[in-house]
Parts: C-alpha cells; sequence; structure tokens
C-alpha cells in the first residue's frame, strides 16, 4: 500500500478546488492514485474545520479579488464564513500587491 505525504495529498487535493476544478478521474490517472483515495483525500479534507483547510496561492488570490469591493462588516462577515481571520486576508492582499508590483 502506497503512503503519500501530507503536501502531495493537499496539491492533488487543490487542483479539485475552485480556481482549477479538475475533475477526479483526471488527476487520480496524471498521479497515478486511484480515483477513491482522490475522493477521500477530498472528503477528508473538506471536513476539516476551516481553519485547518489548506489555501492555495491561487485560492488566497481570488479570495482578496472577491472581497476587495466589500464593506468592513461584509469582508467580515466573508472571513468568518471561511474560516480566515482578517489579517490574514490583509496580509494575502499585500502579498498580492507586492507580487503584482
Amino acid at each position: 500500500m502506497a503512503r503519500y505525504g501530507k503536501e502531495f495529498r493537499d496539491r492533488a487535493v487543490a487542483r479539485l478546488l475552485p480556481p482549477e476544478r479538475a475533475a477526479v478521474d483526471v488527476v487520480a490517472r496524471e498521479l497515478g492514485v486511484g480515483a477513491q483515495t482522490i475522493e477521500r483525500w477530498l472528503s477528508d479534507a473538506l471536513s476539516e474545520p476551516s481553519r485547518q483547510k489548506v489555501w492555495t496561492g491561487a485560492a488566497r488570490f481570488d479570495a482578496v479579488l472577491s472581497t476587495e469591493s466589500m464593506g468592513e462588516t461584509a469582508r467580515n462577515a466573508w472571513c468568518r464564513a471561511n474560516g480566515v481571520f482578517p489579517q490574514e486576508l490583509a496580509k494575502w492582499r499585500q502579498h498580492a500587491r507586492e507580487a503584482l508590483a
């Protein structure tokens, strides 16, 4: 039975989530891992409390774009719903601006 590290599993699951949203069978075939295994990893990741979820760079950038035009109240509500501290979101925004500069 093959064992895969957390980083490998997190990267596989990240491909299934927005913005990429790759199909399970495609990811499974590309990685040489069974589709049922990939589905279990996804299920495990989605069942974790939000604070423990892995935010990929693309997901962070998407969060920054989604919340940029929101007022403080709406942004704070978004943060609560997605398990992100407002300070984290501000840090992601700053990193995005630095990367684009």
